[in-house]
This record gives C-alpha cells, sequence and structure tokens, in this order.
C-alpha cells in the first residue's frame, strides 16, 4: 500500500497536469482549433476519469448514475472551458461541477422515486428483521443498511464523508475543492458521522 506521502505527491503531480491540459484545451478553444482541443481533453479525462468515478459512485451508490454524471460532468467542462478560472487549478474547478450534478442526481432520482412509490423510501428504511443464514447474506444487507444511511444524510454532509473516507482528503483540502471553510467541513463530517452510527445502530438493534 503506498505512503499518505506518496499518495499526496501523485495528487499534486496528477492536478498540476490536469491544469496544465486545461490550459492548453481553453486556448486551443479560443483559437478555434477544436480537433487539437478535443485530442488534449481527452488526455485531460484520463487525468480525472477514475477520481471522479470513486466520488460519483460514493455519492450515488449506484454504478450507472455514477457513470452517468461523470460523463455529464466532462461534457460541462469541456463546453465551459472559456469559464476556466486558472487559478482556482483543474481539480477544484472540477470537483465542484462533479458535486454539483451528483447533487442534481440524488434529487432527480428522489422525485422519480416518489412518483413511482409513495412508499418506496419508507419501505426501503425498514431494515429486514430475518437472521440471515450465513455471513454472506448479513454482508450483503450490512452493505445495503449503510448505504441506505448514506442516501439520507444531506447532501454536502454526504460528499464530505465520501471525499474523506473513500478518497483519504484532509479536511483542509476537501475546504479548498468545495469552497467551503475548513471549519464548515469538520462540522458536516462530526454530523454525517454521527448520523450514520445512529442509523447503523438502529439497524442492527432491530435484528
Amino acid at each position: 500500500m503506498a505512503s499518505p506521502q506518496r499518495e499526496t505527491l501523485h495528487q499534486r503531480r496528477a492536478e498540476s497536469q490536469a491544469s496544465r491540459l486545461a490550459r492548453e484545451v481553453k486556448a486551443l478553444a479560443a483559437a478555434g482549433d477544436a480537433a487539437a482541443a478535443r485530442e488534449r481533453f481527452a488526455e485531460l479525462i484520463s487525468t480525472q476519469q477514475a477520481r471522479a468515478n470513486r466520488i460519483a459512485f460514493a455519492y450515488l451508490r449506484n454504478a450507472a448514475d455514477a457513470d452517468e454524471v461523470v460523463q455529464d460532468a466532462f461534457v460541462r467542462v469541456y463546453t465551459h472551458i472559456g469559464e476556466y478560472r486558472e487559478e482556482l487549478g483543474l481539480e477544484q474547478w472540477f470537483t465542484r461541477i462533479l458535486v454539483n450534478r451528483c447533487v442534481d442526481a440524488v434529487r432527480a432520482r428522489r422525485r422519480r422515486e416518489a412518483r413511482v412509490s409513495p412508499l418506496l423510501l419508507e419501505r426501503d428504511l425498514i431494515p429486514a428483521r430475518t437472521e440471515p443464514p450465513d455471513r454472506r447474506l448479513h454482508g450483503i444487507r450490512w452493505r445495503e443498511a449503510v448505504t441506505r444511511a448514506l442516501r439520507y444524510l444531506p447532501d454536502r454532509q454526504r460528499v464530505v464523508f465520501a471525499m474523506c473516507h473513500y478518497e483519504g482528503r484532509s479536511s483542509s483540502e476537501i475546504a479548498a475543492l468545495l469552497g467551503m471553510r475548513e471549519a464548515t467541513v469538520r462540522v458536516h463530517l462530526f454530523r454525517a458521522v454521527r448520523k450514520l452510527r445512529a442509523s447503523l445502530e438502529a439497524w442492527r438493534d432491530t435484528r
């Protein structure tokens, strides 16, 4: 396993490369060289794809939804590349776009679920009461309980928790990427952890 120092250095190098490529895409698009801009943008995508997928999946807990949101976020970056502020750095700008698309996707999904069945959300919150026949089934039920608990966190708490626990980001890094104060990030994280613990303890108590 890579050390935290190596991971941080790798992240900084990737961020530097992504920012350089974003500057080049912006310049090429402004010059009217669409073919070269698209070629550079494909390189930029390769620097952000894996990380974007991790964030979106941690946020949405659905691979198909996450893939759709990531692709949409990349399209938005490309079509609005002229608005890219180079002093922010590409990763910070892209992360904000991606998180906003995740928030929109969650809200749209909730509206769809409410239309399809008003009882769906209530039903999903009711834990299974039957004892699983083996550890594998217990593990599946536990992951489902975690997914439900994450789904019902407020949007900002969910994304802060995901970036901290799935990406290993520090509170200062999350604050910079999301445009928040570090103290606000810590409050969101504390509340997310408290709510998750309460939800999962309630799930255990019903078994």
